[in-house]
């Protein structure tokens, strides 16, 4: 049997993009995919199917970013309302048993003709944009917080780091190792404030380790295990004038771009302290 090819991830390179013309690697009914990967869709019903494709614009759930939603297109469609999509991308996720494959929970539509859509036929892929926005301006938010906090705190908390972060809509947080006082918190609010006032550019680029230590961040390293398969550099996202972080997530273009962020609250347990965020939904900018 052939080795799997790992997908293509288009929207690591260019987050603005939001149609995709691609090709179908594979169709398979949910029930007959590995008991690994159907765990990793806790919604999925009987009727739905597994979707791989050679590239993506999906961004799979991972790195505390949802997972984008949307919808397949036979090729070419000049019109993509929802009443004429082929299938309905519920969620994406990246294969448990498969390294590097992107795997796209499906529903048919309507319109779907499952004889159509064998391997080999060529499909488009379009991303809700709204949602995409919306992940895409928390993500980021989520970076300016972290880099507000550190530049504010890194010499006078005890044991301070960086931790993980969540940046979903209903529980946008960034955590710290360190007891952070809740009367940091209108500092940390001024700081994100100016951030983002400034319109700092935001910057994708693609390093091997000799990057990291060129800019005096060797501890910022991922594991080499992390690296998709043909991949040997890694991803960071650079805030001009702010921080560097790994990131396989999307982002907006420039701090500004993410609207106003409120910092909402900053919990502590067992020596580690949560910063919680949001950012406002009505926003003009694009």
């Amino acid at each position: 049997m052939a080795t799997p090819t790992p997908t293509h991830l288009a929207y690591q390179h260019d987050a603005k993009l939001l149609t995709l013309q691609t090709t179908i690697q594979s169709l398979r009914p949910f029930p007959e995919t590995e008991e690994a990967n159907r765990a990793l869709f806790k919604t999925a019903t009987d009727d739905d199917f597994v979707l791989v494709t050679k590239d993506t614009i999906f961004h799979p759930q991972g790195g505390g970013q949802p997972s984008d939603e949307g919808n397949i297109f036979p090729a070419g469609a000049d019109e993509t309302t929802t009443e004429s999509a082929v299938l309905q991308v519920l969620a994406a996720r990246m294969d448990a048993v498969n390294d590097g494959q992107v795997l796209h929970l499906v529903r048919c539509t309507p319109t779907t003709n499952l004889a159509a859509l064998s391997p080999g036929t060529p499909v488009l892929q379009v991303v809700d944009a709204a949602k995409r926005l919306l992940y895409s301006r928390l993500h980021t938010a989520g970076h300016v917080l972290g880099s507000a906090v550190r530049h504010l705190l890194q010499h006078t908390v005890p044991g301070f780091d960086e931790l993980k972060a969540s940046h979903f809509p209903d529980s946008a947080s960034c955590e710290f190792r360190g007891s952070i006082d809740g009367s940091y918190k209108g500092a940390i609010q001024a700081q994100v404030d100016d951030y983002i006032a400034r319109a700092m550019p935001v910057e994708i680029e693609f390093w091997a380790e000799a990057d990291f230590a060129r800019e005096g961040v060797l501890h910022l390293l991922p594991d080499r295990a992390l690296l998709s398969p043909g991949q040997d550099k890694f991803r960071v996202v650079r805030i001009v004038g702010a921080e560097v972080y790994p990131c396989g997530g999307t982002h907006v273009e420039r701090t500004d771009l993410c609207g106003e962020t409120v910092v909402k609250k900053i919990s502590r347990s067992k020596g580690q302290s949560r910063v919680s965020y949001a950012v406002v939904e009505s926003q003009d900018k694009c």
